[in-house]
């Protein structure tokens, strides 16, 4: 993350910040728009594949900041994912372009107040943490001028109609027991396994790895793995939601493998909406739990399986 975190908000503030992102969130969802899909969809704009990321630190962002940068990249045409603070160019030898509008992205942090550790001391327990969330604004480096020639350089985008070895790779290392047949995808919480129809079902290749994603998202909620809460029943907020995570989860996954994500649950947007609307603070959670269920796949690939051709087909 980058350094400029210091204007926490009041708590005013940081409620209104919640209800921004979710505002937001809803507003594409609603106008048929699925911001962690969107860059890859749109013809004008072609950023490259991958996940946003800091260009002076190298560190991809995480969580809601992913649907926030990938939403800006699509409405402002950018070309790549690199992504900086106006300090940050200024080091850089540039400057941000006068007239630019920035990004405004977000920090999870906590802090204990004073009252509550002198509580705690006195009750002889622990104290309480208050979650909040600090903003701050950055700029993609398409904003920006006088930067080193080589720091908004991105990697070519993958050739449309290929599907990255890596993406078998992953399925594979990822220990999950994944069984291809039959007529539904699914997984299974109480034998631990997904179920996928075979390649040939899906009316393009590609999705077969799109929806295999998806489920091995919702596999990471196994208490043996991240231990989310998966008992919710079919049409119930909490499915909503872990589907939400889920396919935040997939595209996230995607994005790392260089595979242009779609969404394979359009008939979930209503229930989304639901979730959105009655609890502001949703899309964040979601976000950050699909950003730990990529991780904790991408964890599992070898570190040689990047070393495989590209080129071939799954």
């Amino acid at each position: 993350m980058p350094h400029a975190l210091r204007d926490a908000q009041p708590a005013a503030g940081r409620a209104s910040l919640y209800t921004e992102i979710t505002e937001r969130i809803i507003a594409e969802l609603e106008a048929g728009r699925l911001p962690w899909v969107q860059p890859w969809g749109n013809s004008e704009a072609a950023p490259s594949l991958g996940l946003p990321r800091n260009v002076t630190s190298g560190r991809t962002y995480s969580g809601v900041n992913v649907l926030i940068l990938w939403g800006a990249v699509f409405a402002g045409g950018f070309s790549g994912q690199g992504w900086l603070t106006y300090r940050q160019a200024l080091s850089m030898g540039g400057n941000v372009r006068r007239g630019e509008r920035g990004t405004t992205v977000v920090y999870a942090d906590r802090f204990i107040p004073d009252r509550e550790r002198r509580r705690a001391q006195e009750a002889g327990d622990e104290a309480q943490a208050i979650h909040f969330l600090k903003r701050f604004t950055v700029f993609n480096t398409d904003q920006c001028e006088g930067l080193p020639e080589d720091i908004a350089s991105v990697p070519p985008p993958i050739a449309a109609g290929l599907i990255l070895p890596r993406a078998e790779a992953l399925i594979r290392a990822s220990g999950v027991d994944v069984r291809i047949g039959g007529t539904g995808a699914f997984y299974n919480l109480q034998h631990d396994y997904v179920q996928v129809p075979p390649p040939q079902a899906f009316f393009e290749p590609v999705n077969w790895h799109r929806t295999a994603l998806h489920e091995l998202g919702h596999s990471t909620g196994h208490p043996r793995r991240l231990g989310r809460d998966l008992s919710g029943a079919f049409g119930s907020r909490k499915y909503a939601f872990e589907e939400l995570v889920a396919e935040i989860a997939s595209a996230f996954l995607c994005a790392a493998l260089g595979i242009v994500p779609t969404v394979r649950h359009a008939d979930y947007i209503g229930a989304w909406l639901e979730v959105l609307r009655e609890d502001d603070h949703a899309i964040v959670r979601a976000a950050s739990q699909a950003s730990r269920a990529a991780d904790h796949l991408l964890a599992c690939l070898p570190e040689d399986a990047t070393a495989i051709d590209d080129r071939q087909a799954v």
